[in-house]
């Protein structure tokens, strides 16, 4: 469900309500009583909610919305869009109890709706987003942030980190595992020989050392290595340009070197249908590229489509 304060319940019902995904295989871990308040606004269509207390006991219809609960603490208590500690921990009670299904074979994928980071904080969980919290509830270590769109899909080689202090953590085998992240999910999704350009760090990438060495010292051996286990990669490549050229349909993929480096252009063309994806779990990770939008919760504003389209991939994935 993610963060029950924003807007991540009114996409779910949405979601599961309209077009191809009305009665599809899918059920919400999330507050009930929740999806119930949210009904009540009259700001999504109709649907039955059903509880269940197991996946195997689901029943699939067109109207029809299966939810394994789990409760708030005081969900009268619940605001909407307001950052709480309640909030909080039933998103990452959500996000562990998903993951055991996963793990156990119950479900194929998760799905997950955007959660917020200051009220997972608050609650104790102080984990900088989905991406880190699934890696340490399945104990991966070689793992990486997707963003995916049909017009252009973007890997990271660092996310949630403050831009100063990004350079101290780049690494060369940082950037190889994720060349190799990358290489690997492409073929999970389908391409026989994926293409992958990899960003430099620095403008015109670093210009043959005037404008930074990073490309030299860090990035460039990194490619070269997987370029020895043969690896399809291709860089460091100008950051300015890049982009633009796997929209065109010259790589498959790029390797973006930190968050808005990577996330900029891909938002820019696909922000409400962009799809946020953890390669590299044991399981397929889709979710919502967005926030929790506190600003529009629960007035029936918020679009559905990025969920929707997350949702509907992992299906895919899954199901191929």
């Amino acid at each position: 469900m993610g963060d029950p304060a924003g807007i991540g319940p009114e996409i779910i019902i949405k979601s599961l309500t309209e077009g191809a995904l009305s009665g599809a295989p899918v059920v919400v871990v999330g507050c009930a009583q929740t999806l119930r308040r949210i009904q009540a606004l009259n700001i999504t269509p109709a649907a039955e909610l059903r509880v269940i207390d197991r996946v195997a006991q689901a029943q699939f219809s067109a109207g029809v919305i299966n939810v394994i609960d789990e409760p708030l603490a005081d969900p009268d208590a619940l605001e909407p869009g307001v950052v709480q500690a309640q909030a909080g921990d039933l998103a990452y009670r959500c996000i562990k109890r998903a993951t055991a299904l996963a793990l156990n074979g119950e479900v194929k994928a998760i799905a997950t709706a955007p959660l917020n980071k200051e009220a997972l904080h608050l609650a104790g969980h102080p984990y900088p987003g989905h991406t880190e919290l699934l890696a340490q509830l399945t104990n991966s270590k070689d793992y990486a942030m997707v963003l995916y769109t049909d017009q252009l899909k973007v890997i990271h080689v660092t996310t949630h980190i403050a831009l100063r202090k990004f350079l101290d953590t780049l690494s060369e085998a940082r950037v190889k595992t994720v060349i190799q992240v990358a290489h690997d999910f492409l073929r999970r999704v389908g391409y026989e020989n994926p293409r992958i350009a990899v960003a430099g760090v620095n403008p015109h990438a670093g210009e043959h050392g005037l404008f930074g060495d990073e490309e030299i010292k860090i990035v460039g051996p990194a490619i070269q290595a997987m370029q020895a286990q043969g690896l399809n990669v291709t860089g460091p490549c100008p950051p300015d340009t890049v982009f633009m050229q796997c929209h065109e349909g010259m790589y498959d993929m790029v390797v973006a070197m930190y968050h808005d480096q990577g996330h900029i252009p891909l938002k820019l063309l696909g922000f409400y249908d962009g799809v946020n994806i953890t390669a590299g779990l044991p399981f397929i990770r889709t979710s919502a590229d967005h926030g929790t939008a506190f600003d529009i919760a629960w007035t029936g504003k918020a679009k559905s489509e990025s969920m929707a389209v997350s949702i509907q991939l992992a299906m895919q994935i899954t199901r191929d």
